[in-house]
């Protein structure tokens, strides 16, 4: 496998966009030799679910994209970004707040955190940020 691959896909801000996401992400870890009934697998594609929702709910009409980026490097660390050009970093939620939405950090932070991950949130140049993981990768490296 090379040392470093990549794959990126934009898609409209809508919620039929949450699927495509979460489905282009299977195909392509697939296509790295993630097996897809695996823990990881599982794993990638909840955060993916979650990372699209958000960018798609909490940017209010005002990114009308997002961009999923994927890079596997030296088959030991795999990130996954997804991008949206709304000023407003994800906020966290007091533990008292009772409320059926508004936990998608807290389960990807715990998520990654389970898997040995991290997360993280960046700024970008126009004004937006992005929202990461970054997981060991659970597939041996072939000879």
């Amino acid at each position: 496998m090379a040392d470093h691959q990549e794959a990126t896909v934009t898609l409209p801000s809508d919620p039929v966009s949450v699927s495509a996401a979460r489905r282009f992400v299977a195909r392509v870890v697939a296509d790295w030799g993630l097996a897809e009934d695996g823990d990881t697998a599982d794993t990638i594609r909840l955060i993916v679910s979650e990372l699209a929702t958000n960018a798609v709910q909490h940017t209010f009409g005002q990114s009308p994209t997002f961009t999923v980026d994927l890079r596997l490097d030296r088959d030991v660390e795999f990130y996954l970004g997804v991008t949206d050009s709304h000023p407003r970093w994800p906020q966290r939620l007091p533990a008292a707040v009772r409320q059926d939405n508004g936990r998608g950090m807290v389960i990807i932070r715990a998520l990654a955190k389970e898997h040995g991950g991290r997360l993280g949130v960046s700024p970008t140049p126009d004004g937006g940020k992005t929202v990461s993981i970054a997981l060991p990768w659970p597939v041996p490296a072939q000879a």
